[in-house]
């Protein structure tokens, strides 16, 4: 009997990875094949692009903990609690956002060859801004009022124009003559 992995309904900052216990050429196959990943894990439908499949090899250098730290932002106390697990994979893994089940209550019946090695949690932004920007620069300052603004605008206008009638003047004035 496999286990059941319930994913809760609104569920955004999970994920989920998988050891695939199995060939190459399978794993590519659940890589490449528009609805086989869908078929193993016993459900549906999913969005393809909150799912990654690969070789822990081609992480080189970076590794799987590096690459969930840097490349999907898992928090750090879920990576130290799952470390060693994470750590000594090898082979092909499956990468599985809560995304990829656009907010909706999932449960999943992965087949035999997908082994469930962690949970972890994406690290949250968080969007609160202070109450008052510590910052002169954020001060609103007005050095004229809006009135002379639009007082000097018009002084400089119409001393425009009329520096302009006046050579228009000079030139008609000159041709005439």
């Amino acid at each position: 009997m496999t286990d059941v992995i319930e994913i809760p309904k609104g569920a955004r900052s999970e994920v989920l990875i998988f050891a695939l216990d199995m060939p190459p050429e399978q794993a590519k196959f659940l890589r490449d094949e528009e609805g086989a990943l869908a078929q193993v894990l016993g459900i549906e439908q999913l969005d393809r692009d909150q799912v990654e499949i690969f070789p822990t090899a081609d992480l080189e250098d970076l590794g799987l903990l590096g690459y969930l730290r840097e490349g999907l932002g898992v928090s750090e106390k879920d990576l130290s609690e799952h470390g060693m697990a994470l750590d000594g994979l090898s082979g092909w893994v499956l990468v599985l956002r809560a995304r990829a089940f656009d907010g909706a209550e999932t449960r999943l019946t992965p087949a035999t060859p997908l082994r469930l090695i962690a949970r972890l949690g994406e690290v949250k932004t968080d969007w609160t801004a202070p109450g008052v920007i510590p910052s002169a620069a954020a001060e609103p300052t007005l050095r004229t009022s809006p009135r002379a603004a639009r007082n000097r605008a018009r002084r400089i206008g119409a001393t425009l124009f009329a520096v302009v009638m006046l050579l228009f003047a000079l030139l008609i004035w000159a041709l005439v003559t």
